[in-house]
């Protein structure tokens, strides 16, 4: 993998992190989203 792309996957999963951390417990919740989890969804993100 390229530093480019390398920088740009940190960039989306710390932004993604960051996002859904602002959201409420329950605005998780509305996504089906635990806020234990919020790593694992930002992971996800930059996966797929």
């Amino acid at each position: 993998m390229n530093v480019a792309r390398s920088f740009n996957n940190w960039r989306k999963y710390r932004q993604t992190v960051a996002e859904l951390g602002r959201m409420s417990t329950r605005e998780l919740h509305d996504l089906g989203i635990d806020r234990g989890e919020i790593r694992n969804v930002a992971r996800a993100a930059i996966a797929g």
